[in-house]
This record gives C-alpha cells, sequence and structure tokens, in this order.
C-alpha cells in the first residue's frame, strides 16, 4: 500500500492510568497510552495502511508520549492542534475484574479543539473515520461534527460513537449529534449494546437497524461479541461472519482494531470510496468482516490495546 496517508482519524487520544502492583500492597499507576480513536489510527498503521490522526494533541510529556507512540505504529500527526494545554487522563479502578473510569478532561488540548484549529484535509485522503468519546464531550464534539459535515461530501465516511453513558451529559443532545453524523455516513459500526442504548425504545433488532440505515449509510456494521458480526447493507442484503476463537485476556480496543480492520481491507479492495461501498458484493463485504474478525480477535489475545502488525497476519 502506499506510504501516503489514505486514512483520517478524527478523535480523542489520552493516557489511560492503569492500576499495578509494584511490590506487594503498594501500588502506581503506569501511563498507558490510549483512546477508542487512537487506538483505530495505531492499528491501521500497523496494517500497512497510510494513517493521519487528528487531535488536539497537548506539548506536555504525555503528549510527546502520545506523539511517538503514534509515529512507531506509522502514524503521522501534521494536522494535529498542538497547545500547551493538558493531556486527558483516564485513571482506571479495577474491582473484581470490572474497569472504573475517571476522567481528568477540562480544557485539554484535545477537549478544546476548534473548527478553525483544522486545516485543509489532504488530497490523498480517501476516507475519515470519527467516534469515541470525543463526540460526546464540548467544545470538540462540536468540532468533529461540523468536520463531519464538510467532508462528508469528498470522502468516504466512517463512524463508530463507541457509546460510553457514563461520560454523556446530556442524552438528548448526544443521540441528536450522533444520528446528525450517521446522516453523512457510508459505514456506521454499533456494538449491540451501542444499538440499545441508542435506540432504547426500538421493539428489535430489525427495527433498530431500519432506522439507522434510515439516516443514510450504505453499510451499518453490528457487533456481537463472542457471537460474532453482520453487515447490514442499505438495499437490504446482510452478511455475517462468526468471531474467531480465541483465549480472550481482555476485550480492551477490539472494537477499534476492528474499525481498523475493516478500512484496511477495504483499502486493500480499493473500495475506500462512497461509490464503492454502495456496489459492495456480499463476498467484498465477507471478506472485510472475516479480516476486522481475524486482527480483532489478536488484539483481545493480549494484554490492553495491542493491535497486529501486518507481519503477526
Amino acid at each position: 500500500m502506499s506510504d501516503q496517508a489514505r486514512i483520517l482519524c478524527c478523535g480523542e487520544a489520552l493516557i489511560d492510568m492503569i492500576p499495578a502492583e509494584i511490590e506487594p500492597g503498594v501500588h502506581a499507576f503506569q501511563p498507558c497510552s490510549g483512546g477508542a480513536v487512537f487506538n483505530t489510527a495505531v492499528a491501521l498503521g500497523r496494517l500497512g495502511v497510510g494513517t493521519e490522526f487528528l487531535t488536539g494533541l497537548s506539548s506536555d510529556m504525555f503528549g510527546q508520549q502520545l506523539q511517538d507512540f503514534l509515529a512507531e505504529s506509522g502514524v503521522t500527526t501534521s494536522l494535529c492542534k498542538r497547545s500547551d494545554r493538558p493531556t486527558t487522563l483516564a485513571f482506571v479502578k479495577l474491582e473484581n475484574g470490572h474497569a472504573s473510569y475517571f476522567f481528568y478532561d477540562e480544557n485539554s488540548a484535545g477537549r478544546m479543539i476548534a473548527l478553525e484549529d483544522v486545516g485543509e484535509v489532504p488530497d490523498t485522503i480517501e476516507a475519515v473515520f470519527f467516534g469515541g468519546i470525543s463526540l460526546a464531550v464540548e467544545p470538540c464534539a462540536r468540532t468533529y461534527e461540523a468536520l463531519c459535515a464538510r467532508e462528508a461530501a469528498g470522502h468516504l465516511v466512517m463512524i463508530d460513537p463507541n457509546v460510553r453513558p457514563g461520560f454523556i451529559a446530556d442524552a438528548v443532545v448526544y443521540r441528536t449529534r450522533i444520528n446528525s453524523m450517521f446522516a453523512h455516513a457510508d459505514i456506521v459500526k454499533l456494538s449491540d449494546e451501542d444499538l440499545n442504548w441508542m435506540m432504547p425504545d426500538a421493539a428489535s433488532l430489525d427495527e433498530q437497524v431500519k432506522a439507522v440505515l434510515a439516516t443514510g449509510p450504505a453499510i451499518l456494521l453490528v457487533t456481537k461479541g463472542a457471537e460474532g458480526a453482520t453487515a447490514y447493507l442499505a438495499d437490504g442484503r446482510e452478511v455475517s461472519v462468526a468471531s474467531e476463537r480465541v483465549e480472550v485476556v481482555d476485550t480492551v480496543g477490539a472494537g477499534d482494531t476492528f474499525n481498523a480492520g475493516i478500512l484496511a481491507k477495504l483499502a486493500e479492495l480499493n473500495l475506500l470510496s462512497k461509490d464503492a461501498v454502495r456496489t459492495i458484493s456480499d463476498d467484498q463485504m465477507r471478506e472485510a468482516l472475516g479480516f476486522a474478525s481475524k486482527v480483532a480477535a489478536i488484539n483481545v489475545s493480549r494484554k490492553g490495546a495491542n493491535p497486529p502488525w501486518r507481519k503477526e497476519l
């Protein structure tokens, strides 16, 4: 594939502060690079797809850590808005294997990015990806919503809101924004849990799927964890694949890596265009779903968000 960036990932990059026992009874926090959109960009870079990342990036030590991690994975950051605002920190509390997150995000570099901070998208970019908690907090959510509307006519758009209810201050405002962005999208990815939260009054999965497709996307991808994934196409077709069977270490970054797998395979098949995804064949869709499931399975077989490199496949 070309070294030039073909996919632009727009959204959060943050530091997950992961608890670790450094000696018996003594705990510390390990700063790990993360964020849903960050993970997707890293996964794309490792899969050999030319990838650009857009976020508000801090000049602090954590901002440098994020930038270095992206560069090591082959992702460029020339479009990032750099500032001396702090990097978002997400402290993780683990209780009986369940993770709770405590965010320190006020006035952060990523959160405060404005549309005027975003330059022209390079001509080499074929697809733009949006998602994550950056669509839930102001003012960056408004920025990405406006950027999506601005760029949709000339680029394939994929959105995965990766709904985090605890991070959403106003559910009505959030649902309105996400549905507005769906109207500009070509590909929407939602987990079955996301669908249930977005449409709590829908009577069935079929009703949920029809409602999302009615907003305009060509493809709705629904992931169902161990039960696999299904692509619902605007013309009524459905394509499903089973999940890869692996020993799960943890599921951090699984959906983010799945997104990268879909986009990477579409890039390989030269289907990164609005017209192409509307005429995708069942076999091509199945190939993309299968590849995405494979790379996501490798990610969940190891600790943390650690997408595979192309050479590992």
